[in-house]
């Protein structure tokens, strides 16, 4: 027997192989029932056509484990490989046998070639010390490649009973750092045919141990072997949906991804095309409680052909479809070397581009035809489709935007954009809203009593992203969005025009000095239009940002804090700005504290923190005391 050496730069790319590519030790063994897989396939379609290579037995993969040796071995009753085939797959790395055969084959393009012979082959290195192969061709012809993956390989002849290949892993021997024997427990070997070739076609078995009555001592157990087949074979997605019930849907699911709630809906579909694939998906009905922190890993997992890539594929999701669960089976997405990361490349954004279509046209089918189901999925992901609207500088806009949901004035429930335009009365231009931390709170604003009274539809904003969302898209169907508090709102007609102005003219000195009273805090003191039981107000400067966004803007950690530019809004029909007038034209100089305590006033409202509470306290019974002995 003599040494060769192989056909590449043997040493060094072996070493990139076991060391740099594979991430993940144990996907050794998916690699290698995936190469059996391929040799059943191959032998299958040849039978078809060539009774010699019909095999007796059912095809399989066996696996079986020797604690003592420390060896695993994986078995198939495949096609076999001769000396030449042995050499050229297993003697030149990354040599794919398997593609080759179906390069050769022009009518063999439905056989499910899953196996990467030459390239996963290599990762059994990372936890194997030396590996046997003793492969049996149908012709007779028995062979033994072994190699320690250092110094070449070998080849020679041997004896083999039955046509197919067995693989003999010696495993390394345990470190402090890694914990080879568990390859050689039942259990873990069973539990990684689950995760990563379940759905091999073919069944793959062990001999497991049992406990079973013993006939000959009564009430005692004895403990037997007995062959199971570990994979389920037959993926739930690769089923026809009318032979799926909403019980094995929804078992899958929970089972799957972890959630003990039902799924909200289900998306189980298959695209023939430039990428084909299948795809089920879920939308769940309940938001993980990590879904908005940094814990949260979003992707769909990967199949390739019923074998299981990764968990979390990035790429296949856009951030706002993130909540989307399940999987994606394809063939025709282009993966790195180890089959461990996606590239990037025009088939990888065809099938996101699909998903999403698909993923969307569920959305818009569940809103217009289960809106109470659309409203509890919208409670659980809105912001997510929100944040989606407003990200990458809107660019996702016209896709997200009929989906948004926001709380109605009118309705007193949640509404589309589409639904308040159709709803919008003549000659209105713009679409209102105020912002707030709930809903509750928006309804008491001061700012919207005179939009309510003449029954303009206000939408209630109280998502900390919806006023960057109404900035981003800034129109609907060209109407632009517009806020109850901010200075520009005009819905007053002629007449009320008239008497504002006659107003602001005769009061124009008082508003002056209040105004100069409050210069370092607001930017004027004038007369509400928008005011009709309250007293005062704040509203916002049109160019610059709202209150609402100057409050979130504040929670961010840093020395700059963006301020609003605030505006004092007096009511003229509240008894207070009589009172204001009584005051000015007795005592000028007290109006500026009567200004102060407005301020600090409309604050409180609109729930900023009093810049002073103890001087505000005395300046209420200073005030008090004052008005008493007018």
């Amino acid at each position: 027997m003599s040494k060769k050496q192989f056909k590449t730069e043997s040493k060094r790319l072996l070493d990139l192989m076991i060391n740099s590519i594979y991430t993940n030790k144990e996907i050794f063994l998916r690699e290698l029932i995936s190469n059996a897989s391929d040799a059943l396939d191959k032998r299958h379609y040849l039978s078809l056509t060539d009774s010699k290579y019909a095999s007796e037995k059912p095809l399989e993969i066996n696996l079986s484990v020797d604690k003592e040796n420390r060896t695993l071995t994986i078995s198939d009753n495949g096609i076999g490989m001769n000396k030449s085939e042995l050499e050229n797959n297993l003697g030149t790395i990354a040599h794919s046998g398997s593609l080759d055969f179906k390069d050769k084959l022009e009518s063999a393009n439905d056989i499910d070639i899953i196996g990467q012979f030459g390239v996963g082959f290599y990762s059994a290195f990372m936890v194997a010390k030396k590996i046997d192969v003793i492969s049996k061709t149908v012709d007779g012809e028995t062979n033994k490649w072994s190699s320690t993956g250092e110094d070449g390989y070998s080849i020679e002849p041997a004896d083999k009973q039955e046509v197919g290949t067995d693989i003999v892993l010696y495993l390394r021997d345990d470190t402090e750092q890694d914990n080879y024997s568990e390859y050689l427990d039942k259990y873990t070997i069973e539990s990684l045919v689950k995760k990563y070739s379940d759905y091999v076609r073919y069944p793959i078995v062990m001999l497991v141990e049992k406990s079973i009555p013993d006939e000959e001592k009564e009430g005692e157990y004895k403990t037997v072997e007995e062959l199971k087949t570990l994979n389920t074979m037959v993926p739930l997605w690769r089923r026809d949906k009318k032979d799926i019930t909403d019980e094995e849907y929804n078992s899958f699911y929970k089972s799957q991804f972890s959630d003990y709630n039902e799924p909200l809906e289900k998306i189980h579909y298959s695209i023939e095309g430039n990428v084909s694939y299948k795809a089920l998906l879920y939308i769940p009905s309940k938001a993980p409680y990590n879904f908005y922190s940094k814990d949260y890993q979003p992707g769909l997992q990967l199949y390739s052909k019923g074998v299981f890539i990764m968990k979390d594929a990035k790429g296949l999701l856009p951030d706002y479809y993130y909540f989307v669960k399940g999987l994606i089976d394809t063939d025709d997405v282009n993966l790195n070397i180890s089959r461990e990361i996606l590239q990037q490349d025009s088939q990888l954004q065809t099938l996101s581009k699909s998903i999403s279509k698909k993923i969307k046209s569920t959305l818009v089918n569940m809103l217009t035809k289960e809106r109470d189901k659309y409203e509890d999925f919208f409670k659980n992901f809105g912001y997510s489709l929100k944040y989606g609207t407003y990200e990458d500088y809107g660019m996702h806009k016209d896709e997200l935007i009929d989906l948004l949901l926001f709380y109605s004035s009118k309705e007193d429930k949640y509404v589309t954009l589409k639904e308040y335009k159709e709803r919008m009365k003549e000659g209105q231009n713009e679409i209102y809203y105020a912002s707030g931390k709930s809903i509750e709170q928006i309804k008491k604003l001061p700012q919207i009593e005179n939009l309510l009274a003449k029954d303009y539809e206000v939408l209630y904003f109280v998502d900390d992203i919806d006023e960057f969302v109404a900035m981003i898209v800034n129109q609907y169907d060209g109407k632009t969005f517009k806020s109850a508090q901010k200075a520009s709102l005009d819905v007053e007609d002629e007449k009320e025009k008239e008497t504002k102005e006659k107003l602001v003219e005769d009061n124009k000195s008082m508003l002056e000095q209040m105004s100069e009273a409050l210069k370092d805090k607001v930017s004027e003191v004038r007369i509400s239009s928008r005011l009709k039981s309250h007293p005062v107000c704040l509203v916002a400067q049109d160019n610059g940002i709202s209150m609402e966004m100057e409050k979130y803007l504040a929670q961010i950690p840093t020395d700059q804090k963006a301020k609003a530019t605030k505006i004092l809004e007096i009511n003229p029909d509240h008894e207070i700005f009589k009172v204001l007038q009584k005051v000015y034209d007795k005592n000028k100089d007290m109006i500026n504290q009567y200004a102060d305590l407005l301020y600090q006033q409309a604050l409180l409202i609109e729930g900023f923190p009093i810049e002073d509470p103890v001087d505000f306290s005395n300046k209420i019974c200073q005030l008090m005391q004052q008005a008493s002995q007018m």
